[in-house]
């Protein structure tokens, strides 16, 4: 292996999801190296290639050039005969099939698991949908936005005395493509031809941490506190004197009783525990905001440095592109010429490697279907 080949350099993907979750899953493993195929529709391509916000230089959606880069691209008609021939041929080599239809989609092609396992025994099929391959849901359309809904997460997130709400981001989409990349490789190094369920639901809800054992076990609800959590007071966004935010955060002990000494409150034993610092949470709460909206947020993040508690300030992509610690970490580079997020991850001894950004329609089409997998 070479450091420009990556460490999946000999595992061979075949991607005929679209959107977000699916091909992000896939472009995890070309970053690591996988020699990623990326199969489109010959008429309407991939949606996530108009989707959102474009290049102005090319037009060409910005989600497409992140979540598929690293990738070959080919465009084949799985309902005509020639494409669905190219489209075996290649399957019977692959390692991994990443796919996000409604679950029966790949069955009424004629291209369901039994099918292609009986071409490559040893074919990892990962299947990503909204609510998984079963269950009385499993025909639903998949959309991120209804996991959030039914997964308990919008219910606890948003201001206490306003409606459930669900994040700005494809949140969802995104930690689906992660979970599904690491149940793919939990497959490969398996050994073993299966399928891979991964589902948007169970993806958002799995993070949602021990709410359903605390329900099981209590009946407890998990309420909507904005930006604060039960068990951890202070916690939150906090406006400063100058209009800036910082966000804060007193989730051990050791860190909260810093908190309390900078707050003049450290001799209060009503604060000297997780259950009395939350007993007291709109009076804590409340001098926590009074105390940042008379200093500024350099002032702020000073005083929590030098006591070693938990704050930062909070950033948008203006500020995240000339913050020193992003530069220093090169978390944002750019792949051709379009500047995205580095590799998710650094390996000391096999990293990844950013080859190209998402390429056009077809462009390594004559080459797949002359040679396959050879390059």
């Amino acid at each position: 292996m070479t450091e420009q080949n990556g460490p999946l350099h000999d595992l061979r993907v075949i991607d005929i999801s679209t959107v977000i979750a699916g091909p992000n899953c896939a472009r995890y493993l070309a970053d690591f190296g996988a020699d990623v195929i990326k199969v489109e529709r010959p008429d309407t391509g991939d949606s996530l290639r108009n989707m959102a916000w474009k290049d102005p230089r090319d037009g060409v959606g910005l989600w497409w050039k992140l979540s598929n880069r690293n990738k070959r691209t080919i465009a084949l008609d799985l309902k005509d005969d020639d494409d669905r021939a190219t489209f075996l041929d290649l399957v019977s080599q692959a390692d991994v099939l990443v796919e996000n239809f409604r679950p029966g989609t790949l069955e009424r092609l004629g291209l369901g698991p039994d099918r292609l396992h009986e071409l490559n025994a040893r074919l990892v099929i990962t299947r990503v949908s909204g609510f998984g391959q079963d269950g009385p849901y499993a025909q639903r359309p998949g959309f991120a936005s209804i996991a959030e809904s039914m997964s308990g997460f919008a219910a606890v997130n948003g201001p206490a005395d306003g409606p459930p709400m669900l994040p700005a981001i494809a949140l969802t989409d995104e930690l689906t493509a992660l979970v599904a990349a690491f149940a793919t490789m939990v497959a490969v190094h398996s050994r073993v031809g299966q399928v891979v369920d991964v589902s948007l639901l169970e993806s958002i809800f799995h993070v949602m941490g021990p709410v359903a054992s605390l329900y099981a076990l209590s009946g407890e609800l998990q309420p909507r506190l904005g930006s604060g959590l039960p068990y951890t007071v202070p916690r939150g966004a906090y406006q400063c004197a100058d209009g800036r935010w910082v966000g804060i955060s007193a989730s051990s002990d050791s860190v909260a009783t810093r908190v309390m000494e900078i707050l003049g409150v450290g001799d209060d034993p009503r604060f000297t525990s997780f259950e009395g610092r939350t007993r007291h949470r709109e009076e804590l709460e409340e001098r926590m905001r009074d105390w940042c909206a008379v200093r500024s947020q350099e002032e702020v993040l000073r005083i929590f440095e030098d006591a070693e508690a938990a704050s930062g300030p909070i950033l948008d992509m203006a500020d995240i592109a000339r913050d020193p610690h992003y530069l220093a970490r090169q978390a944002i580079v750019r792949v051709g010429d379009t500047p995205m997020q580095n590799l998710i991850a650094k390996l000391s001894r096999t990293p990844g490697v950013l080859r190209h950004e998402g390429r056009a329609k077809d462009a390594d089409g004559d080459e797949i279907r002359a040679k396959g997998w050879e390059r």
